[in-house]
């Protein structure tokens, strides 16, 4: 089979989610957007709620609609987008919690579905989605009086705990919300590890649950492993992949496997990735195109029949490493094409 196989380990994130959520003592909900992360919403969200998660975020009403189909009655779900034109009977019907950004959302929410359930986003800093402080002056009272069911607001560089920008929207967002009595979320993967100070009343996991950084002693989630197709000897002077990249100086076994970008497998990556059969680490050569990549297995004992790029030898940030980017891109491209195995 020339498939790759992609395993992910249910139990361990669940693991993971328990963990983040007794490291913060208060309630935890769960982030699967995107897919979850791209390891698949269904199982990943029905194991979270068996779990006792009650509390779901989405980016998009889409994506709440559809969990909602897997979900049932029940458990709340979040949408980070808000009340978007065109969402209202998504919105009703799928029983979905906008996350209100704007005056112009609040409107049209309170508008479409009187009395429906609804949260509030405050722009803490991040200049990226949520009411800003002038904006919430003047809407707070009205908004309150509506018994919203969640205020949050999302921390820019909590992946760096001494950055001091943590500090400064920790205030604000007291500030924003001194005195009201509605739940109130700050803190995603990053606040969490930040401290007791950032949980406030609710705590949002993400790349945490799928074993990403920042959260180091998170169980590994993912592995993925690639068939060997073919393993041919290449001389000195010949030339590997598209565009003559990678030229041997010495004799050399080259294997070529049976994955590349179509798979979530940047182009970057090239010049600086690799991958290990057992303990033994071998490197990419030339370039990585749309589905095979050339790997350099000379001098090994056994021709490999597959080849781990992520697993016990070297994690989903190590590998977005190789391109100079991070977890979430290389989770979030996994392609369709991969035999997924829950386990």
């Amino acid at each position: 089979m020339a498939t790759a196989i992609l395993s992910i380990d249910i139990a361990a994130l669940v693991e993971n989610w328990r963990s983040l959520s007794a490291m913060a003592r208060c309630e935890a909900g769960a982030v699967v957007k995107a897919d979850a992360y791209g390891l698949g919403v269904q199982p990943v969200a029905r194991a979270l709620s068996r779990a006792g998660a009650r509390n779901f975020f989405v980016a998009v009403a889409e994506e709440g609609a559809s969990l909602r189909e897997i979900l049932g009655e029940g458990p709340q779900i979040n949408v980070f987008s808000g009340h978007m034109q065109g969402d209202t009977e998504l919105i009703r019907d799928a029983q979905l919690t906008p996350m209100l950004n704007s005056v112009d959302q609040m409107l049209r929410h309170v508008e479409a579905l009187p009395g429906h359930p609804f949260g509030l986003q405050l722009d803490t800093g991040m200049n990226r989605l949520g009411m800003e402080e002038a904006e919430w002056s003047a809407l707070r009272e009205v908004a309150l009086g509506q018994t919203p069911a969640l205020i949050m607001s999302h921390l820019a560089c909590a992946d760096e705990a001494d950055h001091a920008m943590n500090a400064r929207q920790l205030q604000v967002f007291h500030e924003m919300t001194e005195g009201i009595d509605a739940p109130r979320s700050l803190a995603a993967t990053g606040g969490i590890l930040l401290g007791p100070d950032y949980h406030f009343d609710m705590v949002r996991p993400g790349i945490g649950l799928y074993g990403g950084m920042p959260y180091v002693d998170a169980r590994p989630v993912v592995e993925l492993h690639i068939p060997v197709i073919q393993i041919r000897d290449v001389a000195v002077g010949e030339s590997v992949g598209y565009g003559n990249a990678w030229v041997a100086r010495s004799p050399s076994r080259i294997a070529t496997i049976s994955a590349g970008y179509a798979d979530g497998i940047l182009r970057g990556m090239g010049p600086n990735a690799h991958l290990h059969t057992g303990s033994s680490a071998v490197p990419v050569v030339g370039r990585i195109s749309m589905d095979m990549i050339g790997v350099d297995v000379t001098g090994l004992a056994e021709e490999p029949e597959t080849l781990e790029l992520i697993g016990a030898h070297q994690s989903v940030d190590t590998v977005a490493g190789f391109a100079e980017t991070i977890g979430y891109e290389i989770l979030t491209s996994l392609g369709a094409r991969y035999k997924r195995i829950y386990v």
